[in-house]
Parts: structure tokens; sequence; C-alpha cells
């Protein structure tokens, strides 16, 4: 089966809050990284259905992130591929 990614994924383990009114604030951690959307893992995250917009910033860096809009595009059994929104 062909590649459909139009972006490569490279492993990245890091810690991200999440936002959405649903739950507030969460702190989840990604697993993999693209130029298109990050994938995150937490179980709370899989009960939003794919389309919820949410907000993302990556914790523990030596400046503050930014708050990042995205979008879900995939649930999984373990967490959720996200796209970023260009707004």
């Amino acid at each position: 089966m062909a590649q459909q990614r139009v972006h490569p994924r490279t492993p990245m383990k890091c810690r991200i809050k999440i936002s959405h009114p649903s739950f507030g604030e969460l702190i989840a951690m990604t697993l993999d990284l693209s130029n298109g959307g990050v994938f995150v893992k937490h179980p709370d995250l899989v009960a939003l259905p794919q389309g919820t917009r949410v907000t993302g910033q990556v914790q523990d860096l030596p400046i503050e992130a930014p708050v990042l809009q995205m979008e879900i595009m995939r649930v999984t059994g373990d967490g959720v591929g996200l796209r970023f929104i260009d707004e």
C-alpha cells in the first residue's frame, strides 16, 4: 500500500497541554510530529469525535510555546491525530 501522507512523521515524545470546553485542560504526551500535525496520546481525548477543534501548547520548553489551533482528524484506541489549523 502506498504512503498517502503529505508530511513525513518524526517520532517525538513531549508533554502537551490540550484545551477543550468539554474537559478544560489536560496534559498529554505526543508520540510523533510532522509539519501538518501531531499524534497525542491520552484516554480522555478519544471521547472527542473527528472534526473537534482543540488548542494545544507544548510544555517544558525554555521559552513559552505558542498556543496552536488543531482539529481531530483520526481517533484511535489510545489517542488522536491532530491537524494544525492555519488561521
